[in-house]
């Protein structure tokens, strides 16, 4: 292999990358050393701010091979013809943790996937769990906190977790997945993955769907223990990344069978979960359509440019595919890009791994950072029926580009209390009781050793929610905290 002659970033071939320059054998530094000065003042600005929650992750590229047709419920090009594959990047995470924290951790885990397809980007970004913590956004940012480190000790507080669970039971759901047997994937490859929310789509006569993504893994699903987990974490805290990398390396190329769930557009009034993330839809009223399968087989070769400057946003849609009035959607539709844009600049989607692959980018966004390359439209604005710069094809008449209208009861505007007549307690419960011997031990094992460490009124508030879902699972979580 031909050597490469080392530059400066501005190219200049470097004679000496081993001595800086000094007055003399053993005199100061010459400032005039422009190599040396780059070399620190890049090595300073090396870092950039890490996401605020799911920090930790891994990634690989794929492809998603549609088995169904769907186009009976959308216009999404990709989804049209039977056969059809569609190039993606996906990337898996924990959700708490800081960057450099263990894979091996009782934790949520992220499972964002970006499909490149021929009319833009489409991210589908969620979770390893069907539901979530909370319906209503103006709580993330408090649940976040305490998932986070207490400002005045430095380290995570299981008082301020518990507390939060325990006046919002909403997470009560969540909780019970997280504190089963699923709370700790072996790896990322034996883990489902979930859309979560609830999305739209509509076909060419217009007429509208609501639908779920799902994504079962092909490796079947395995977990590990508290115990387990321990002995990773203190041998190989990534664990989870070498698994994912070093398998795709070796070409046992990881898979998923990708599965959704269509709601007629009539169903959402009369079915009280339609848009609430801390609920599922049941299988038997909206049972799994198997529409494709999705495998991993090419690693990054950069870990921080396609990894760490991956970006994904529930906004990134197609026609087609739309949002659906679900209050956590609706907010991360904002919140997303408005992180990427903190984190990497205005022209984030630039970048190679979060740019689109198949089709041409074309607007008036102008200049800021990380502007990569030289646009070819130099104009500085334009709209279809300007008459200085009409060069713009106007898909209006097209219908597959627009969506249809959104007909849903028009009320007050105001602020609704989101707890107020929901059942917050029977889908936790319900997933208690399928739960087999060993995995409902495993439950009121983690719980109560969870539990252990917070205040004692703490702890008399989450057994009232606790026994609401299932009276077996509270009268066994109180005897053992002797309650």
């Amino acid at each position: 292999m031909k050597k490469k002659l080392l530059t400066t970033s501005s190219g200049m071939p470097i004679s000496d990358d081993e001595n800086s320059q000094t007055l003399g054998a053993n005199g100061p530094i010459a400032i005039q050393d422009h190599h040396l000065v780059e070399k620190l003042a890049h090595f300073n600005r090396e870092r950039i701010p890490e996401r605020v929650v799911h920090a930790r992750g891994s990634g690989a590229y794929g492809t998603f091979k549609l088995s169904k047709s769907l186009k009976e419920y959308t216009v999404a090009n990709f989804l049209q013809k039977q056969g059809d594959e569609t190039e993606l990047f996906l990337r898996f995470s924990t959700v708490g943790g800081e960057q450099g924290s263990s894979d091996m951790v009782r934790d949520p885990r992220g499972f964002a996937v970006k499909f490149y397809t021929k009319e833009g980007n489409y991210d589908v970004v969620g979770n390893n769990t069907p539901v979530f913590f909370i319906r209503d956004p103006i709580k993330f940012p408090d649940f976040v906190h305490t998932q986070k480190r207490c400002p005045v000790r430095g380290i995570n507080d299981p008082n301020a977790v518990w507390d939060f669970w325990s006046q919002n039971p909403q997470s009560l759901h969540q909780v019970t997945i997280l504190m089963s047997d699923r709370g700790i994937p072996k790896s990322y490859r034996h883990m489902n993955g979930y859309g979560s929310h609830t999305y739209a789509m509509w076909n060419s006569t217009g007429e509208r769907f609501w639908i779920k993504w799902h994504f079962k893994t092909n490796q079947g699903v395995k977990t590990l223990t508290n115990d387990e987990a321990s002995i990773i974490a203190g041998t190989t805290p990534q664990a989870g990344q070498a698994d994912l990398f070093d398998h795709i390396e070796k070409g046992n190329f990881p898979s998923w069978t990708v599965k959704i769930q269509v709601m007629p557009f009539e169903d959402a009034e009369k079915y009280p979960a339609t848009f609430d993330v801390t609920k599922v839809w049941e299988h038997k009223d909206y049972p799994m359509i198997e529409v494709g399968q999705l495998e991993l087989n090419k690693n990054p070769d950069n870990y921080f440019a396609e990894v760490e400057q991956s970006a994904f946003s529930p906004s990134n849609f197609v026609p087609g595919i739309g949002a659906s009035p679900d209050k956590m959607l609706q907010a991360r539709i904002f919140a997303y890009p408005d992180a990427h844009r903190y984190r990497l600049g205005a022209n984030y989607n630039s970048l190679y791994v979060n740019a689109p692959r198949r089709t041409e980018v074309y607007n008036y966004q102008r200049d800021g950072n990380m502007a990569l390359k030289a646009d070819r439209n130099l104009k500085n604005y334009g709209t279809y029926d300007n008459t200085i710069f009409n060069e713009q094809e106007n898909p209006s008449s097209d219908k597959k580009f627009q969506e249809p209208p959104l007909n849903i009861p028009q009320g007050a505007v105001d602020r609704f209390d989101h707890r107020e007549g929901i059942d917050d307690y029977k889908q936790a419960g319900n997933l208690f009781r399928m739960m087999n011997d060993n995995q409902k031990q495993q439950l009121i094992n983690n719980i109560t050793g969870s539990l252990s460490g917070v205040r004692k009124d703490i702890q008399l508030k989450m057994l009232t929610h606790f026994e609401k879902a299932d009276e077996h699972l509270g009268k066994q979580i109180k005897e053992v905290l002797k309650l």
